[in-house]
């Protein structure tokens, strides 16, 4: 039997890596990538790509404008592969009419998918558009979101969970991801169940009374608890239905219920486990971000406040904090950066632009 693969998961194509201190110096402080280019970028396209919708955005960078196009799920774990790439040529080419440009006048691509695998993706994305526009799993514009795409971590947890991090010579470790059957620790998802989980140990006996047993009924629309056990298996729930319960259970951890707070908790010490691990495996030390990104940090104090402090606990200079810039953004920075334009856009200005476009 072979040993385990003990590779990297997510690899990260060269071009989008963070410039080398050797670059920057040549530079005289910018990248040497964008040294080496003649001229500003004039057109962007970034793809954010996901289980429920896709959403590619076209940047003018010149004329300060973005442009949007949406399709529906490209997670080829969800829908196929052919039917991913199918929402996201659509989407991309409803954004690139939309700012007046073809497919030809393009600087830089990069189009980020959800799914477990998307080599299928790749191939057939490579099959119908230019060879320069580079197909990445999620976590990758997640991590540029989340960190301006310098060396760092980006953890995500929304309703589902994954953390990827690069660090300073550019390893890359990507952590979760695994789906919500067998990961999804930390998520609005895992939150959710282990929500509904809490209530039925409170209606058996088997667990502490909690607030979240009337609180789920409430927000399920269930006759009772133990109706609400065989909503899961019968309707069943989805999953998004699920993480939305979430949003119920840092209300009540915020107004004291132990088993709400104890949740939250627990789902900080799996996530920064992950975190851990990555920073481990990239060799991050000292000051570098840890940018948390997804709907589950809105949860506020009771969960950021844990899961930074056991960061801490491993990596006492990691600058954790909250991240708003859509998951686009960092497609659209990846982009500037892979046409060898690392300086053409400023992260907050994009976060800007997309916060009022979108």
């Amino acid at each position: 039997m072979p040993p385990v693969d003990r590779s990297p998961l997510v690899q990260l194509p060269p071009e989008l890596a963070p410039p080398s201190a050797s670059e920057r110096s040549v530079a005289g402080g910018g990248s040497g990538r964008s040294a080496a280019r003649q001229g500003p970028p004039r057109f962007l396209l970034g793809i954010d790509g996901g289980a429920t919708k896709t959403l590619a955005a076209v940047l003018d960078v010149e004329g300060g404008s973005l442009h949007l196009g949406h399709g529906g799920p490209s997670n080829q774990d969800a829908v196929g592969a052919q039917a991913a790439t199918q929402a996201l040529l659509g989407a991309a080419d409803e954004a690139i009419a939309g700012a007046g440009t073809t497919i030809e006048g393009l600087d830089g691509a990069v189009l980020a998918v959800a799914g477990t695998d998307t080599d299928a993706v790749v191939a057939e994305v490579c099959a119908h558009r230019p060879p320069e526009w580079i197909v990445v799993n999620d976590v990758v514009a997640a991590w540029a979101t989340a960190t301006g795409g310098a060396p760092g971590v980006g953890a995500i947890s929304g309703t589902g969970s994954n953390v990827f991090g690069v660090g300073r010579d550019g390893r890359a470790w990507r952590t979760g991801g695994w789906g919500h059957i067998v990961g999804d620790e930390g998520s609005g998802y895992w939150l959710g169940l282990e929500s509904i989980k809490a209530a039925l140990r409170d209606r058996d006996g088997s667990g502490p009374e909690t607030a979240l047993s009337d609180a789920a009924v409430e927000f399920f629309k269930a006759p009772s608890v133990e109706a609400l056990g065989v909503m899961v298996y019968s309707k069943p729930l989805s999953k998004s239905e699920i993480a939305a319960f979430a949003i119920e259970t840092a209300q009540w951890a915020e107004r004291g219920d132990a088993v709400a707070r104890a949740l939250y908790e627990g789902g900080a010490r799996w996530l920064a486990g992950q975190i851990g691990a990555v920073i481990a495996q990239t060799g991050l030390e000292g000051a570098f971000p840890v940018g948390l990104i997804g709907s589950a940090y809105r949860a506020g104090a009771v969960f950021v406040g844990p899961l930074t402090r056991a960061i801490h606990q491993a990596a006492p200079g990691a600058q954790v904090a909250t991240v708003e810039m859509a998951p686009v953004g960092g497609s659209l920075l990846l982009a500037a950066r892979a046409c060898g334009a690392e300086g053409a856009l400023d992260a907050a200005q994009l976060a800007r632009l997309i916060e009022e476009t979108l």
